[in-house]
């Protein structure tokens, strides 16, 4: 009742596609200055708003794109340019403001969509779960998406300790630093779209 070969491909497809190791910093600079209790109320929440994304489209993808008349690679342009703009205010310092980020609920956007539900993610599980046509399959799958839902919020989760060693200047370079890799990550997002786009015509 498992396939150990599909939950090992679909695992590390979703492990560099949603790269937990290249969150932390990003966790660590949308949610600082918050308490620790409620940063670790967001690393979870961050996973389980990805993990209802990722469910949704492994289950309705196809219908939800089609009745919306979008294609897979507009999801991925519209995705980068959100992408884009979160990484323009941390490069900007705009998130050091208390005003602006105190009140608002990162674990939702961008932490749990599109960070990690993001549209490269959201394909690969469309496509796993029409290939997997067997109920071995389906469970390998399904058991894959778990796993690495389980991992990101591990990561999270204990991420908050590296703030105990950075303080608060650590915290702002960090910020940057999210910030240039955010930007690389949605313009190659965009990038990719644009190809598709380009490919398909």
């Amino acid at each position: 009742m498992f396939d150990i070969a599909v939950f090992g491909s679909l695992f590390l497809t979703l492990f560099v596609i949603m790269d937990p190791p290249g969150i932390t910093p990003i966790f660590l600079a949308l949610t600082s200055g918050r308490p620790a209790k409620v940063q670790k109320r967001m690393a979870f929440q961050a996973v389980c708003v990805a993990g209802g994304v990722i469910t949704v489209f492994g289950l309705l993808g196809h219908r939800i794109l089609d009745y919306l008349h979008v294609s897979v690679p507009a999801l991925m342009i519209a995705g980068g340019l959100l992408l884009l703009l979160i990484a323009l205010d941390l490069l900007t310092g705009k998130t050091d403001e208390p005003k602006q980020t105190k009140d608002v609920n990162v674990a939702l956007v961008p932490l749990g969509m599109p960070l990690l539900a993001g549209p490269g993610a959201i394909v690969s599980v469309i496509l796993a779960v029409q290939k997997a046509d067997s109920v071995t399959t389906q469970v390998s799958v399904w058991a894959a998406i778990l796993a690495i839902h389980v991992v990101l919020w591990l990561v999270m989760r204990y991420s908050l300790l590296i703030i105990r060693v950075i303080k608060d200047g650590g915290v702002v370079l960090v910020t940057r630093l999210a910030g240039m890799m955010l930007s690389a990550i949605a313009v190659q997002q965009i990038i990719n779209g644009v190809t598709q786009v380009i490919q398909g015509a």
